[in-house]
């Protein structure tokens, strides 16, 4: 079968003609799963209950096991709809199913019987196998890449694949976020209009940083606005060294986290950064505030004790103690 892009694949469901046996595959796992969830399309909203199966192949650890859980996805598949046209059954975690952990002959017999039905799928049943990257080489991917139709999905194409992955990402996160801001960051991020045909696309690498930093900028909002974007994503362009220190001196925690992305992005060391935070906590706290320098003294010791343990992403770290230091209201001191 063919290999098609989301985008693609949207086209035909919005036309009511999907293929057969869909494999959607990649590093992108919010554009898989935003894709999956458009296939219930092709079953009316009233009917979906009786028409639309969601698998979850997790926690299969023996062959007995995936082996149970192939047959009934195979009886769940050959199920003639019920007062609709079509039936649609989607498997998530399909590598499980494909390539186990372990091989054994229940694994092995799972896996034919898999292929058999993609194969010779039903007619009036949509398959859609959602899966991890898989080794294109081995014997059942070229297997399935007979029968199924195959999607990669690495990353947005345009910005409208993109805008739905950011609004997807936010959700995620437990905020929504206005669509006009959501399209505004896949803009900045330099998605195209339209998917072009040399396949360059936008830097997602951006993007998901971000909606990872709009996220905690928002913390306590329900709702992200274009405001929001605009305060924290805003042209690419450092200005001075000391301009993350002099946001956070007047309590501009958006102003703060663009500067760091950008210092980061330019190659500064974690540790570098640090020691500027630790250098405004110990000579611009007492002027402007007070009242937070035992906290802010803490939250920086943390910060370093977490870098040099490995605690996590340097970046987080630093990010989650540039929120710490901006909380609050300060009076902006001079600028030094």
């Amino acid at each position: 079968m063919a290999t098609l892009t989301p985008a693609a694949v949207r086209k035909q469901i919005e036309a009511g003609a999907p293929d057969p046996v869909y494999l959607l595959q990649g590093e992108d796992d919010v554009e898989k799963s935003a894709l999956a969830a458009d296939f219930d399309d092709l079953v009316d909203e009233g009917l979906r209950a009786f028409n639309v199966e969601h698998v979850h192949a997790v926690d299969l650890t023996s062959g007995d096991r995936i082996l149970d859980a192939v047959g009934a996805l195979v009886a769940a598949a050959r199920t003639l709809p019920m007062m609709a046209p079509r039936r649609v059954v989607t498997v998530f975690q399909a590598e499980n199913l494909i390539a186990p952990k372990r091989e054994s002959e229940a694994a092995s017999r799972a896996l034919e019987d898999l292929l058999r039905l993609v194969d010779a799928p039903e007619p009036l049943t949509t398959l859609v196998l959602v899966a991890a990257p898989l080794d294109r080489r081995t014997k059942a991917f070229k297997t399935l890449a007979k029968g199924a139709s195959i999607v990669d999905c690495g990353a947005p194409e345009d910005v409208a694949a993109a805008e739905r992955w950011v609004r997807a990402l936010v959700a995620k996160g437990g905020m929504d976020i206005d669509p006009q801001a959501a399209r505004s960051m896949a803009v900045l991020a330099g998605f195209p209009e339209r998917a072009r045909n040399d396949g360059k696309t936008g830097n997602v690498k951006r993007l998901r940083g971000d909606v990872d930093r709009l996220l905690l900028y928002a913390m306590g909002q329900k709702r992200i606005t274009v405001e929001d974007v605009r305060e924290l994503a805003g042209p690419a362009a450092l200005q001075d060294d000391w301009a993350m220190t002099n946001a956070i001196e007047s309590g501009r925690t958006g102003e703060a986290l663009r500067q760091l992305a950008l210092m980061v992005d330019a190659g500064a060391a974690p540790e570098k950064i640090l020691g500027q935070l630790g250098w405004l906590v110990r000579s611009k706290f007492p002027a402007v505030a007070p009242a937070e320098i035992r906290g802010a003294v803490d939250a920086v010791f943390r910060t370093d004790q977490d870098l040099k343990s490995s605690g996590g992403d340097p970046r987080v770290l630093l990010e989650r103690l540039i929120v710490e230091l901006c909380a609050g209201k300060r009076t902006r001191a001079a600028r030094w």
